[in-house]
């Protein structure tokens, strides 16, 4: 047989994508298998890379009650992740003419009470309306979330809310602009918001599992969807919530396929023009120029310096993400049928996998005497303060009232920080000196989040006291903050532990006999014996809130 060199560079192409391919598929198994346990609600999940699917899995149970394992074509609740469907909507329709991004909500609802304001359709798109988020008003109660409602009925239910800020000023994300949305798009095509989801996007794109997220209807292969009832697994089903609520801000159903055929379509102009896609995929600029990173129903982000377009989503029992890098053209869509813990950093983690960028660099030496040339209180443009400080040898990273974070150095002034994507890097004096004057972190937001190094004082570390270990033994026990939410207290030696519902498990330690802090993020919990001694109320203090718990078990 004649030799041909051509095959043979050929073969080892193929095995050498062959052998790559099966070391990604092993790396995404055990990171996946590592999450959703067997016999537990679980994952579909979905990888793609260059127009091609490589990966394809489900994981845990679907149902169970009657013990139905999870498929990859098991349809979910995708939450939030509607809202770029309804941002893509509203650009089809400002393509036909029929809406403005600039129109006045006052011109589709004219006696909406806008205080005075010019409220915008982008302003609805971008979270920066200032009206009231009807998800966080203090009425949105268990029973109210059971009853149905008509768009009209539902916009009344908060319009009459106070505004929260100037239209244009603030980014606060809110489900009440969306609900206008999906009425604008009713009132414009005269189709309902359901009809318009199929007729537009689900039929003729392909998108054959996809719809409006009604109960009623017979669902091939819906999952149903749980909330977690403590720290040690026990599972509920989902509290019930109806979905003539959700609507437009979060209320269809899909598959982790269907929504990567979503990916695709709107990505390669089949949905909207280029131009519109640019739009949405824009961040938009406040009034004082601040970057939000939000377009028109899509969050632009940075994972290790590639570009992301990407959208959470969560309702109850159900938990979603959906994450596109354009340069390297890589999908990833993760959907869960429990709200428990969000996919995130896990979809993250994929698609890091996926371009060759590892999720934790190597680390490098350091001698722990040349770590204090980086502690300090450094400050941002808003006067925010992130705590570079050393305990026992270990640098450590902490925003004012967030969680504190172990620094690993893996080159020149560069750390990474513990289980995150985030990096930070210090640059020195140009002087003779080279003395430390700034940090610049990096994470899955911002690509260059610049803090100048102050004069300020490290604050004191706190004092702590010892506590008996019978009288520890008074506080063990879980205790309920709210449905869903447990902390679970439990004692080894003379530590003390809490651990939130979906949380990793952390060290607290004693201020006074009943009083306790953590050191992993600004926050304290106070016990209160009752006249007898047991302890049935405990309070989390965090954020200026003051969160009751009552033991449950």
């Amino acid at each position: 047989m004649k030799f041909n060199p051509f095959l043979l560079v050929f073969l080892c192409i193929s095995f050498s994508t062959t052998a790559f391919s099966q070391v990604l598929t092993a790396e995404f198994d055990k990171l996946l298998q590592e999450t959703f346990k067997p016999g537990r609600p679980g994952a579909a999940v979905l990888v793609a890379k260059k127009s091609q699917i490589i990966y394809h899995k489900a994981f845990g149970m679907a149902n169970l009650e009657l013990d139905v394992p999870l498929k990859p074509e098991h349809v979910f609740r995708i939450g939030s992740v509607t809202k770029q469907f309804t941002g893509a909507a509203i650009m089809q329709l400002v393509e036909q003419g029929k809406i403005s991004l600039q129109d006045d909500l006052t011109k589709f609802i004219p006696d909406y009470p806008t205080h005075g304001k010019k409220i915008t359709v982008e302003h609805l798109l971008t979270h920066t309306s200032g009206i009231k988020s009807y998800t966080g008003m203090k009425e949105w109660t268990d029973e109210v979330r059971r009853k149905d409602f008509s768009v009209s009925a539902l916009i009344d239910y908060f319009k009459d809310q106070p505004m929260d800020f100037e239209p244009g000023a603030k980014y606060d994300y809110n489900n009440s602009g969306y609900i206008l949305l999906g009425f604008i798009i009713e009132k414009v095509s005269g189709q309902t918001y359901a009809e318009y989801m199929t007729e537009h996007f689900f039929k003729p794109l392909g998108m054959k599992n996809s719809y409006y997220g009604d109960v009623a209807p017979v669902v091939k292969n819906r999952a149903a969807g749980y909330s977690q009832a403590d720290v040690a697994g026990t599972y509920t089903n989902a509290p019930y919530l109806s979905m003539t609520q959700p609507y437009a801000a979060g209320s269809l159903l899909s598959t982790v396929e269907d929504l990567y055929t979503w990916t695709k379509a709107l990505h390669s102009g089949k949905v909207v023009k280029p131009e519109s896609l640019k739009k949405m995929t824009t961040p938009y600029l406040l009034t004082d120029g601040t970057n939000t990173r939000y377009g028109y129903g899509l969050q632009m982000g940075n994972l290790l310096g590639s570009p992301t377009v990407e959208h959470s989503g969560g309702i109850n029992g159900f938990l979603s993400d959906l994450v596109y890098l354009p340069t390297e053209d890589v999908c990833v869509a993760i959907l869960t049928n429990c709200d428990c813990e969000p996919p995130r950093d896990l979809s993250a983690k994929l698609a890091a996998l996926t371009i060759g960028k590892p999720f934790q660099p190597a680390a490098v030496q350091l001698e722990p005497s040349a770590l204090d040339q980086y502690t300090g209180v450094y400050e941002n443009a808003q006067k925010e303060q992130r705590i570079i400080s050393v305990e026992n040898g270990q640098l450590h990273s902490q925003r004012s009232g967030g969680q504190k974070f172990k620094l690993t150095p893996f080159g020149p002034d560069q750390f990474f920080f513990e289980a995150s994507f985030a990096r930070i890097s210090f640059d020195r004096e140009k002087d003779g000196s080279k003395k430390v004057v700034k940090a610049i972190v990096s994470d899955r937001t911002a690509a260059d989040n610049l803090w100048v190094k102050t004069d300020k004082p490290l604050p004191a570390a706190r004092a702590e006291i010892k506590v008996p270990e019978a009288d520890l033994d008074k506080f063990t026990g879980e205790y309920q903050l709210m449905p869903g939410f447990n902390i679970a207290v439990t004692r080894e030696g003379e530590q003390l532990f809490c651990q939130a519902t979906g949380q990793p498990r952390f060290e607290v330690y004693a201020a006074t006999p009943t009083r306790f802090f953590l050191k992993v993020v600004q926050a304290d919990i106070e016990f209160y014996p009752d006249e007898k001694g047991a302890v049935n109320k405990m309070v989390l203090f965090q954020g200026g809130q003051e969160l009751e718990g009552k033991r449950v078990k």
